[in-house]
């Protein structure tokens, strides 16, 4: 099923164009050093539009990834300063959305960029993995949830 997803999210609907839109967006800021973080969230992202259906995206918080502190504070300024670019590709990422989702063929892809819409947002951090490894992020997060509220 997830295969279908993939070809339907290529040939119909092109979704490789954004995959490629966003991976150029985020070389070039990954060119500049300057936006590096951004860039590299960025260049994640392109490889989730790559194959939507077989990856997902998920914070490095949630990975218990070590970050340096240093690099740790800079990423949230550059998060800071994305915003409002965040802002304005989200509400671009709408407008697909609602345009999708007027036809029955379109509504997987729809739902993709609907669930994608916090990385556009706030690409720093996030890191694309394999739809099996984000469905378990999820259950222990879960697990988590449950334990704290049964004793």
């Amino acid at each position: 099923m997830r295969t279908l997803g993939n070809i339907l999210w290529y040939f119909p609907f092109f979704g490789f164009i954004n995959a490629i839109m966003f991976f150029l967006l985020g070389t070039l800021l990954v060119l500049t050093v300057f936006a590096a973080p951004l860039g590299l969230g960025l260049i994640e992202y392109s490889k989730f539009l790559f194959a939507p259906f077989s990856w997902s995206m998920v914070s490095e918080d949630d990975l218990n990834v070590e970050v340096n502190p240093a690099w740790e504070a800079y990423s949230t300024i550059i998060m800071i300063l994305w915003i409002p670019f965040g802002i304005i590709f989200s509400l671009v990422t709408i407008t697909q959305i609602v345009g999708l989702a007027l036809s029955i063929a379109g509504l997987p892809v729809a739902i993709v960029l609907a669930k994608s819409l916090r990385t556009i947002f706030n690409p720093v951090g996030m890191v694309c993995v394999p739809a099996v490894v984000a469905h378990e992020v999820q259950r222990r997060k879960d697990e988590e949830a449950i334990n704290r509220h049964i004793r």
